[in-house]
């Protein structure tokens, strides 16, 4: 009986399979709040991400609300936090054809 050989995974990719979501334009999406929830991974699953044309969303600023609470306590504006979410298009996460996918030869 003929062994298969064991298959290169990728951590990086598994840990962003598991946090990707669908988005509607087709691809997936991450929170950056559950990428840093990873720990030490952090910094390779946003290289990963931007290695595989993935990019932070982009969000429109919507005014001030005005009013008497409007302001907040201290009056200026906050500072920027970064995206909240990254983008992956679609087909980012797709399995590229690998040993797997290839059915076993019989043997006789």
């Amino acid at each position: 009986m003929a062994s298969q050989p064991p298959t290169a995974v990728d951590p990086i990719r598994a840990v962003v399979e598991r946090l990707a979501r669908p988005h509607r334009s087709g691809g997936s999406v991450i929170e950056r709040a559950a990428i840093l929830a990873e720990g030490r991974e952090s910094r390779a699953i946003f290289t990963w991400i931007t290695d595989h044309a993935g990019a932070p969303e982009h969000t429109v600023a919507s005014a001030a609300p005005r009013g008497l609470y409007g302001s907040g306590f201290g009056g200026g504006v906050t500072a920027s936090r970064g995206p909240a979410r990254y983008l992956l298009p679609p087909g980012a996460l797709a399995t590229p054809l690998g040993t797997d996918d290839i059915p076993p030869t019989s043997v006789r």
